[in-house]
């Protein structure tokens, strides 16, 4: 969908607008959904994997499978399981850390870079190309919206993970 919005052009009200964007930032999640599951359908991963491998391949260097651990959300054991996945598919490699023999760094692989190149790069120069349309001022807008959405997301995140309160029933308040 390559439509360009123009308020001028539309007359929208502020409220139309914003239900407006709410259901574009929902069909954009979808479609980056839609995108990972097929890289990771292409790769033979699972969805937790390529989001491991991701990390790795932004990092730009090693991590240590607890920076991972922390970055994925998992408990150590199951990062441990990613990364052996990762290992047995030539993604990744363990290495020594060479300031402290007992930590273990993880590091992507020349096979990864290769993955990051076809796959993921790609997408990066078609989003730089669709963004030069903007001017600064759009950009920084822009920048500014995806900014504040990222920290929407991640208190609801916290909010969601959180347990639910308990319920009033049964707490001797005498109500009904």
């Amino acid at each position: 969908m390559t439509e360009d919005y123009d308020i001028r052009r539309f007359r929208m009200s502020k409220d139309a607008l914003i239900r407006d964007v709410a259901m574009h930032v929902r069909l954009l999640q979808q479609s980056f959904d839609a995108f990972e599951e097929a890289a990771a359908a292409r790769l033979g991963l699972n969805r937790t994997d390529l989001r491991a491998l991701d990390l790795l391949l932004a990092n730009g260097g090693p991590m240590s499978a607890g920076e991972l651990t922390s970055a994925l959300k998992l408990s150590p054991a199951a990062t441990t399981t990613v990364i052996d996945r990762l290992e047995r598919a030539g993604l990744v490699s363990r290495i020594r850390d060479s300031e402290n023999r007992r930590r273990v760094l993880v590091s992507a692989t020349d096979a990864a870079r290769t993955i990051e190149q076809d796959i993921y790069l790609p997408v990066g120069a078609a989003g730089a190309q669709a963004l030069g349309r903007y001017d600064e001022d759009q950009l920084a807008t822009i920048l500014d919206f995806l900014h504040t959405a990222s920290q929407v997301q991640e208190e609801q995140a916290r909010r969601v993970s959180e347990p639910p309160a308990q319920s009033r029933q049964g707490s001797g308040s005498g109500g009904r």
